[in-house]
Protein backbone atom coordinates (compact mmCIF):
# COMPACT_ATOMS: atom_id res chain seq x y z
CA UNK A 1 0.00 0.00 0.00
CA UNK A 2 0.84 3.26 -0.93
CA UNK A 3 1.38 6.25 1.69
CA UNK A 4 -0.08 9.38 1.47
CA UNK A 5 3.48 11.09 0.21
CA UNK A 6 3.66 8.40 -2.41
CA UNK A 7 0.21 8.40 -3.86
CA UNK A 8 0.39 8.82 -7.30
CA UNK A 9 -1.38 12.32 -9.13
CA UNK A 10 0.71 14.27 -6.73
CA UNK A 11 2.23 17.13 -8.41
CA UNK A 12 5.37 19.08 -7.57
CA UNK A 13 4.36 22.54 -7.86
CA UNK A 14 8.15 23.88 -6.96
CA UNK A 15 9.18 23.18 -10.86
CA UNK A 16 10.20 25.32 -13.01
CA UNK A 17 11.47 24.69 -16.83
CA UNK A 18 14.85 25.35 -17.84
CA UNK A 19 13.21 27.72 -20.06
CA UNK A 20 11.21 29.57 -17.83
CA UNK A 21 14.07 30.04 -15.32
CA UNK A 22 15.82 31.86 -18.73
CA UNK A 23 13.13 33.40 -19.72
CA UNK A 24 12.54 35.33 -16.05
CA UNK A 25 16.41 36.00 -16.03
CA UNK A 26 16.46 37.57 -19.51
CA UNK A 27 13.47 39.83 -18.27
CA UNK A 28 15.17 40.65 -15.36
CA UNK A 29 18.24 41.60 -17.66
CA UNK A 30 16.35 43.46 -20.03
CA UNK A 31 12.92 45.39 -18.39
CA UNK A 32 12.25 47.13 -21.28
CA UNK A 33 11.18 43.54 -23.28
CA UNK A 34 7.99 43.75 -21.79
CA UNK A 35 7.18 47.19 -23.36
CA UNK A 36 8.17 46.02 -26.53
CA UNK A 37 6.18 42.61 -26.21
CA UNK A 38 3.26 44.84 -25.18
CA UNK A 39 3.97 47.17 -28.64
CA UNK A 40 4.43 43.92 -30.69
CA UNK A 41 1.37 42.45 -29.51
CA UNK A 42 -0.95 45.66 -29.70
CA UNK A 43 0.56 45.97 -33.70
CA UNK A 44 -0.20 42.36 -34.80
CA UNK A 45 -3.05 40.36 -32.36
CA UNK A 46 -5.20 43.41 -30.32
CA UNK A 47 -6.91 45.18 -33.06
CA UNK A 48 -10.45 46.80 -33.10
CA UNK A 49 -12.96 44.01 -34.54
CA UNK A 50 -15.77 45.83 -37.02
CA UNK A 51 -18.61 43.92 -36.71
CA UNK A 52 -20.14 44.85 -40.13
CA UNK A 53 -17.13 43.85 -42.11
CA UNK A 54 -17.03 40.41 -40.57
CA UNK A 55 -20.30 39.46 -41.29
CA UNK A 56 -19.89 41.26 -44.84
CA UNK A 57 -16.66 38.93 -45.29
CA UNK A 58 -18.51 35.69 -44.22
CA UNK A 59 -21.66 36.19 -45.71
CA UNK A 60 -19.49 36.61 -49.57
CA UNK A 61 -17.71 33.42 -49.04
CA UNK A 62 -17.90 30.87 -51.99
CA UNK A 63 -18.68 27.17 -50.40
CA UNK A 64 -15.90 24.90 -51.98
CA UNK A 65 -16.38 21.63 -52.89
CA UNK A 66 -15.49 19.02 -50.33
CA UNK A 67 -12.54 17.45 -52.56
CA UNK A 68 -10.83 20.22 -54.65
CA UNK A 69 -8.31 17.51 -55.54
CA UNK A 70 -10.61 15.53 -57.49
CA UNK A 71 -10.19 14.22 -61.21
CA UNK A 72 -14.19 15.91 -61.91
CA UNK A 73 -13.48 19.02 -60.14
CA UNK A 74 -12.49 21.71 -62.83
CA UNK A 75 -14.94 19.25 -65.55
CA UNK A 76 -18.11 20.83 -64.18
Amino acid sequence: MLDSEEEMGVVDSGYVSDHTRWMNEQLEKNPSWVASQKEGRALWWDKQQDTDTTARNNASKVPQKPYPYDVNFFGE
